[in-house]
């Protein structure tokens, strides 16, 4: 009976650390960036932000990397409290297999020097992510 345990004590490490050594897949890493973005949007981390954007990062077709660099500066001084809610939110990877990935989103920004929101901004979000090594970088963000 000891053997049997220790055997099975045993095959349930091996199939853990094989579990826990591979990589995720790229839907889940997609999921992961997503809400990785939107917690350094809300701990107001500009710098985290900004190594999460492709090299080729646009916004609106206009607006670079640098715009968002000034933008976030912008906001985090006016707001202490940055609150991005996500009313609906889906992402994929398009086309399936690609190194693509979309997000669309229904959010709600929130700025607020105390408690209660003095802003509050509903938009119709989708952000276009490029596979990079195994890191999701966003590529592209257009807003309604």
């Amino acid at each position: 009976m000891h053997r049997r345990t220790a055997s099975l004590i045993l095959l349930v490490t091996a199939a853990g650390l094989f579990t826990a050594c591979s990589k995720p897949d790229p839907q889940t890493a997609l999921e992961a960036a997503v809400q990785q973005l939107q917690d350094h949007l809300e701990a107001r981390d500009s710098k985290a932000v900004l190594t999460m954007l492709d090299t080729r990062f646009r916004a609106q077709d206009e607006y670079d990397a640098e715009w968002a660099r000034k933008t976030m500066a912008l906001m985090f001084l006016r707001y202490a409290n940055v609150k991005v809610i996500a009313v609906t939110r889906s992402s994929r990877i398009d086309p399936p297999g690609s190194s693509i990935g979309i997000t669309e989103a229904q959010v709600l920004f929130t700025g607020a020097q105390g408690l209660i929101p003095e802003r509050a901004s509903p938009y119709s979000v989708q952000l276009q992510w490029a596979l990079d090594g195994s890191d999701w970088k966003l590529r592209d963000v257009r807003w309604e």
